[in-house]
């Protein structure tokens, strides 16, 4: 035991005790060879390092320490006394809290004295081979005053104990500071009157007592904070920690920040490493009974910080801190690359009882199934949390959050083209007891989960790539297949090109790879592919996919066949397959997000890879390939001969990777080209022309096959609605055009919701074998929606928002519904029942709100009918806080 501690010795006797009162007793020396009174089952003395001392005892600490001038003291000269009252009290009806006034003289006339406040440890002990229970000893018999350990001699020390004892400290209310906290921890858009804190940042509690303030040497304080349903400390999911215990067992920190008359102001925090999620917090006083009272003291939700230096989300930039975590509301880019539109959208990361529904979400996951006390201890994590929230969004696996769906039939869900906002699918997903939303294809996967990751507290953004590959074979080369008119046929690989695909870039450190490939990491929520066992995608370094290293984790390789495959052109006729034409650069273009506090879109490509055609770029994909082929034992680089056995007519063999491409139209020394006469309007006719140019120094001539098909995104054909036939000559360097009409009448029916119409010519020369593919892709256009703000807007102040709409068709449409959000302005969505519009009909509609949020606000509209799923609009506004 330390000698730095005084001890207070109790002794206490097996034997009935007799009834008799107290009477001071004067200790004026110390008889180590005596019997205690009314003990003789005791020993007479043992050993100790500072002399014989009594060994009947239990012990009492002192939770002060002497001064090293005291311990060092070798002769002190004054008698001891100990005045109690004259009553029996039993031994276990006490509260033995007892402040000791010490006085010691040392030998060159100085004085040193003091209060100790002595707590006892426990109240049963075995002396004499007996255990004594606190019954058999009254408060006469129980207490005899001493001092030994201390390196003094207890016969010259002067004590005087006092009395009564001192009551136990009880809790008798707990304010978290939820309001103060939350405006520190950037939680404040989610809850006022709730504790959200971060990781790593020290947050204030004020602890108000019953009976008396706190008193640091008698009282003893100690936190637990737990997660999960199996808290446990060797797993990080139970912390136990006291007062000033930096440095100690726990990395978790409590500080005493101010100590009132009743009242304890404690600052804690918890390490930069702790499991987010919901957590209990306690106290446990130990104050001089022996027991230790225990008391809850609330709940809080514990979030990443990326505030934190020490934090794997830490992003050192305020303004994109404010745009990846804080912001609600953005745009995800759409169309095609040649017409790219923003696309807007209410995240409501901070909307009521969204913060609940992503940690249900987390507690719903297949890990959490089947091991909740290690999936809670992992949490930790960002790439962990990243990988169980991309699983959780799609419901392939588990009851996630959305169904996808990109059939274009969805008679018993929603259109994915009519969701505005997270907010809706995340309530009905909670509502009907975590049953899949139906319907989302990409971009709503990755809105939700961009949503969900804010929310959490990691910096998230959602990326658009046009022109994304999606490559299932990982040989980083889509195939596409084209008949004799020149559309596109079903993929029997299901290798496909989607006009554009959307996915979501998380911040955060990584630890488990290479220095250097932290930061920007991709993490896709589709269903495309599995990913160890799970429909999830990521995360993987955007760092890392652009400079080839498609061996580090996690699903490199195809991340980087999104951005950067080959694609291979076949013409299937005859039962056989011709190669066309290999394009490098056919993969990922214009990769595009929302511009930091900007509503302007923000191209990323470089992030992902080097400039097309550079020397770079070749290199990093020959690099990715031979570091796959190394890893699955794929054929020789370039082999991008067709899954069939047949031969190509044309005796064409697989073109080796260091030999550049022909690139669409080049062949035989005819290029071909389609251009818009007009932008393209939904309800309107489409106007174009092929344009041919001869370069050779000979004539041409030329039969074009020509089509038209809808799209969907994911690159899926529909069957072609239109085809026409055209004849060519050309002479030496002689341009021709060939105009195309496709009425409004033809293409309407045939229409996916994407609103995608890919147009092809498929062009041979006569007597040649050669053959020319060109296409383009064209997105008929809406005319959006207009919303008008009428007035200032100003925190809870009545606001009117006037929205404008019109039917863009020649024809009637029916069953039309008008849905207006946005968070921060209204509480829940607004949906409007339109009815009928008549033929290129203008309407307008006033809808009243109360903003209950101040700061930059957007407000989104949906209008949908039976002929159309997404004419939309936005309006960002500011909102002040009044008064």
């Amino acid at each position: 035991m330390s000698s730095s501690l005084g001890i207070l010795i109790l002794f206490l006797t097996k034997t009935q005790p007799p009834s008799i009162p107290w009477r001071p007793h004067q200790l004026t020396s110390w008889p180590t060879t005596q019997h205690l009174p009314g003990n003789p089952h005791c020993p007479r003395a043992i050993k100790g390092p500072h002399g014989t001392r009594p060994c009947c005892f239990l012990g009492l600490h002192t939770s002060s320490q002497l001064s090293n001038t005291a311990k060092k003291n070798q002769r002190v000269s004054e008698g001891t006394s100990c005045d109690l009252p004259s009553e029996q009290v039993p031994v276990h009806q006490l509260d033995p809290a007892f402040s000791v006034s010490w006085s010691l003289k040392d030998g060159k006339g100085g004085r040193h004295s003091g209060t100790s406040f002595l707590k006892l440890q426990f109240i049963q002990l075995s002396c004499g081979g007996a255990a004594l229970e606190p019954e058999a000893a009254t408060m006469a018999q129980a207490i005899l005053v001493a001092v030994t350990w201390i390196g003094v001699d207890p016969q010259l020390c002067s004590f005087v104990c006092a009395w009564p004892p001192i009551s136990g400290l009880e809790v008798a209310l707990t304010d978290l500071q939820s309001s103060q906290n939350n405006v520190r921890h950037h939680t404040e858009e989610i809850a006022v009157d709730r504790l959200l804190v971060r990781r790593g940042q020290a947050f204030l509690i004020t602890l108000y007592f019953r009976n008396r303030g706190f008193q640091p040497g008698l009282d003893n304080i100690i936190f637990v904070a737990e997660t999960g349903p199996l808290p446990d400390v060797a797993k990080g999911t139970r912390a136990v920690f006291g007062l000033a215990s930096r440095g100690g067992p726990s990395p978790w920190i409590a500080s005493l920040e101010n100590n009132g008359a009743t009242s304890l102001e404690v600052s804690l925090c918890a390490p930069p490493v702790a499991a987010v999620g919901r957590y209990l917090l306690k106290v446990h006083i130990d104050a001089f009974q022996g027991s230790i009272t225990a008391y809850q003291l609330g709940e809080f939700i514990l979030l990443f910080n990326p505030w934190c230096p020490e934090d794997a989300v830490y992003l050192d930039s305020e303004p994109q801190r404010q745009e990846y975590v804080v912001n609600d509301y953005g745009f995800i880019y759409q169309g095609n690359k040649n017409w790219i539109r923003p696309c807007p959208w209410n995240y409501g990361q901070f909307e009521e009882n969204i913060v609940d529904i992503c940690l249900e979400l987390l507690d719903r996951s297949l890990n959490f199934q089947v091991d909740p006390a290690t999936d809670c201890a992992l949490r930790g994590s960002p790439v962990y949390v990243g990988r169980v929230v991309c699983a959780m969004i799609n419901s392939n696996d588990d009851n996630g959050v959305l169904n996808g769906n990109w059939s274009e039939n969805y008679t018993d869900g929603l259109n994915p083209a009519e969701w505005t906002g997270s907010v809706a699918i995340l309530k009905q997903w909670h509502a009907t007891g975590c049953q899949p939303v139906r319907y989302g294809q990409c971009w709503v996967f990755a809105a939700v989960m961009c949503t969900v990751m804010r929310c959490l507290g990691i910096p998230t953004r959602v990326i658009t790539n046009f022109d994304s590959g999606h490559d299932t074979d990982g040989n980083l080369v889509i195939d596409e297949y084209y008949d004799s008119t020149g559309r596109i046929l079903e993929n029997k690989k299901k290798d496909s090109i989607w006009n554009f695909h959307v996915w979501n870039e998380c911040w955060m450190a990584r630890r488990d790879l290479p220095p250097g490939y932290g930061g920007w990491q991709l993490l896709d929520a589709t269903p495309q592919e599995t990913s160890n066992g799970l429909y999830c995608c990521g995360p993987a370094s955007v760092k890392a996919i652009k400079e080839g290293e498609v061996d580090l984790k996690y699903d490199t390789p195809f991340a980087f066949s999104m951005v950067n495959a080959d694609c291979v052109s076949w013409l299937v006729y005859g039962g056989k397959e011709q190669k066309l034409h290999r394009n490098t650069n056919a993969v990922g273009s214009f990769i595009s997000t929302k511009g930091i506090q900007s509503d302007e879109r923000d191209d990323v490509t470089e992030n992902y890879k080097y400039q097309e055609g550079s020397p770079e770029e070749r290199q990093v994909f020959l690099k990715a390939l031979q570091k796959l082929k190394a890893g699955k034992s794929l054929g020789p680089p370039g082999a991008d001969t067709p899954p069939s056995s047949s031969t190509p007519l044309s005796g064409d063999s697989p073109q080796s990777l260091d030999i550049p491409s022909l690139r669409p139209g080049e062949v035989a020394q005819v290029s071909l080209k389609f251009k818009l006469l007009e932008p393209p309007q939904m309800g309107q006719d489409i106007n174009f022309m092929l344009l041919a140019i001869n370069v050779s120094p000979q004539s041409k001539d030329l039969k074009v096959n020509l089509s038209a098909q809808s799209l969907l995104h994911d690159g899926s054909p529909m069957p072609p609605f239109w085809q026409d036939t055209a004849f060519l000559t050309l002479s030496s360097q002689e341009v021709k055009t060939y105009s195309c009409i496709i009425p409004y009448c033809q293409y309407s029916q045939y229409l996916s919701t994407d609103k995608l119409i890919r147009i092809s010519a498929l062009s041979e020369e006569k007597n040649s074998l050669e053959k020319i593919l060109v296409n383009k892709i064209i997105t008929l256009a809406y005319p959006g929606i207009m919303i008008n703000v009428l007035g200032a807007a100003i925190v809870n102040q009545p606001l009117s928002i006037q929205v404008i709409f019109s039917n863009p068709l020649l024809e009637q449409v029916a069953n039309c519904v008008l849905t207006v959000e946005g968070s921060g302005l209204f509480k829940k969505q607004q949906r409007v029942l339109i009815g009928v519009l008549k033929p290129q009909h203008r309407a307008s509609i006033t809808l009243k709100t109360v903003p209950f949020k101040s700061g930059q606000r957007q407000i989104q509209a949906n209008l949908k009918s039976d002929k159309f799923k997404d004419i939309k609009g936005y309006r960002s506004i500011y909102v002040d806080f009044g008064l």
